[in-house]
């Protein structure tokens, strides 16, 4: 059975685990890629405090997508996940369910949409 409560659930509560955060950004194909310079936003997302990995991929939202979001959950230690891809009624309970298999609170997640906020608003 999942538990939202971490094995280090004491350390939480007194604020002692440091974040680790896990900026995943998408290209959503040319959806995103086309207008959006994804290089440039994942190598920006490398300099912002506690952000532990940087990554970018074709669809975040495939399984090697996800298996990313997994390994660096498993092997790098993230806590924190932020994703940067399409709407969240399309993903979020993917990346939610990601998270929550890997062993993280589901709510420790963030989705930016950036192909209807960003890419889809750019002529």
């Amino acid at each position: 059975m999942f538990s939202f409560f971490p094995p280090n659930r004491e350390k939480v509560k007194e604020g002692k685990v440091e974040p680790k955060i896990g900026v995943y950004i998408c290209h959503c194909g040319t959806n995103i890629a086309g207008k959006v310079d994804v290089e440039a936003v994942t190598e920006f997302a490398k300099t912002l405090p506690a952000v532990t990995i940087a990554r970018k991929y074709t669809y975040m939202c495939s399984d090697p997508g996800q298996d990313l979001i997994r390994q660096d959950i498993k092997e790098m230690g993230v806590n924190r996940v932020v994703v940067a891809s399409c709407s969240p009624l399309m993903h979020e309970r993917t990346y939610r369910r990601v998270c929550q298999e890997s062993g993280l609170n589901p709510y420790l997640f963030e989705m930016a949409n950036i192909r209807e906020h960003c890419s889809w608003i750019t002529e």
